[in-house]
């Protein structure tokens, strides 16, 4: 069984997961630990439960899930990944700078692409890809159907949906792939936003306007 551990980091209140199983194996999705205490906050629960961490998965390459990216890359040896898509965005200090923000931001190249179709696999678990393009055009998600539960970056939040005037973003696309992709789940799977509280496919189904 998966454990799902959150942390609430920089600017934005992002979210950012890890996720692990009974072997202690563990991924990363969307790093955006920015402030020292963050990233130290983030590597002490690493080393209290034991945990090895296998990979750095990002749903998407907006500048606050990609803040804690050099870090991981520095401290552990792990590269981020993502969909191709993404690499078309403007760079984390172009990002960084359009939002006025007094922080110096480094790229870290993608170790890989992900896309539709890949599985995760860490100790006895995986995660499913799936392609949810709108906030972002190479937006991700991370379903684990045994756990009943999928990380859906900013695509989809508790009664709301992700911005789309950012770059390359299409409230068509992404409220079409929130309608095919993750409404057709099981009504019970738990839903684990960028921001804010967790929610249900069931509940957004009865209760997002947008959707």
């Amino acid at each position: 069984m998966i454990t799902v551990q959150s942390f609430e980091v920089n600017y934005f209140g992002e979210n950012t997961y890890l996720l692990y199983d009974e072997t202690k194996e563990a991924v990363l999705i969307d790093c955006g630990c920015m402030r020292p205490m963050e990233k130290q906050h983030l590597s002490d629960y690493i080393r209290e439960e034991g945990l090895s961490l296998k990979r750095n998965l990002c749903t998407h390459l907006h500048l606050d899930h990609i803040f804690g990216n050099e870090y991981i890359e520095q401290t552990y040896g792990i590269g981020p990944e993502a969909s191709q898509a993404d690499e078309a965005l403007p760079s984390a200090e172009e990002q960084s700078k359009a939002f006025g923000l007094p922080v110096a931001v480094k790229d870290v190249p993608l170790k890989g692409y992900l896309k539709e179709g890949d599985r995760i696999a860490f100790g006895n678990s995986e995660l499913q890809v799936l392609a949810i393009p709108g906030h972002t055009p190479g937006g991700l998600a991370f379903y684990a159907p045994n756990d009943g539960f999928i990380m859906v970056g900013d695509s989809l939040f508790m009664g709301s949906i992700g911005r789309t005037d950012l770059w390359g973003g299409s409230q068509d696309a992404l409220v079409s792939a929130i309608r095919r992709k993750l409404l057709t789940l099981p009504p019970e799977t738990q839903v684990y936003p960028g921001h804010g509280p967790a929610t249900s496919i069931a509940y957004e189904k009865n209760h997002n306007p947008y959707i």
